[in-house]
């Protein structure tokens, strides 16, 4: 596996490439080109703002920091694992003619959408600066965060692209799973108000990859605090397992790619 990666980091420039296409190409025939980047979950907030302020009151204070802390690291997250899945299909005539790591596809892809949610922290950084909530010197720990929860999308993104590959129907299929996973990360609530009624779901929260980064970027963004030791250890460990079982399992099912496509 460590040869592998050796040969993977030696296709950089081709993932760099393949990044500024996917940029180039996303929004070049849009009028607002990459505005999109920071409308579309802006719009998403705005709806969960005015759902959970007015129609089911929320007491949490500055709510749409709260919601902003949660939603921008899960769109990234939703783009990387939907866009990554079908990153090796959708690139069928590259795999077939020419030879390259697979995996620059869906590393590629979710590098892509990393950068968008880059930009996006802009928008975020403005908001809060013009907010309650302010800034404090946790946001060193920021970094931190994106990197692990770029890792856990990468090892999702690699598990669902190879598996795409040989069942098509997995394309749908995560976005279905996707649809229910946003209610079982913490990102409209606050975990404390669903765990005090339901203890259980203290367990279901701790074993989502999503739920430990959030927590990061809350502590960071929202909270002023230092993340606790299982904040910041979990999610890391989590991407770095997810990672390597991606890579794994891309291995060893990427040897009949050709014929399946």
């Amino acid at each position: 596996m460590i040869t592998r990666i050796k040969e993977i980091l030696g296709y950089k420039d081709m993932v760099r490439s393949m990044v500024k296409r996917e940029l180039r190409g996303r929004y070049q025939k849009s009028v607002l080109g990459f505005l999109w980047s920071f409308i579309s979950p802006l719009c998403q907030i705005a709806v969960f703002t005015v759902v959970f302020t007015f129609v089911f009151p929320s007491n949490i204070e500055n709510y749409y920091i709260y919601l902003m802390a949660g939603m921008i690291p899960w769109q990234f997250f939703q783009d990387s694992i939907s866009q990554g899945a079908s990153s090796v299909i959708q690139n069928s005539d590259m795999t077939k003619k020419i030879y390259f790591p697979r995996e620059v596809l869906p590393i590629s892809c979710v590098t892509a959408k990393f950068v968008n949610l880059l930009l996006s922290m802009i928008v975020v950084f403005g908001f809060i600066l013009f907010s309650k909530v302010g800034f404090s010197w946790h946001l060193i720990i920021l970094p931190y965060a994106l990197l692990v929860e770029y890792l856990i999308a990468l090892g999702f993104a690699l598990i669902f692209a190879c598996i795409t590959v040989y069942l098509r129907d997995m394309e749908y299929v995560v976005n279905v799973i996707l649809m229910a996973w946003i209610w079982a990360t913490p990102i409209m609530y606050a975990p404390e108000s669903v765990v005090d009624r339901f203890p259980w779901l203290e367990t279901v929260l701790r074993i989502n990859p999503m739920a430990s980064s959030v927590y990061l970027y809350r502590d960071v963004l929202y909270y002023h605090k230092l993340p606790t030791r299982v904040d910041v250890i979990l999610p890391l460990a989590w991407g770095l397992v997810l990672l390597l079982v991606g890579e794994f399992i891309f291995m060893r099912l990427e040897g009949n790619f050709a014929e399946e496509m």
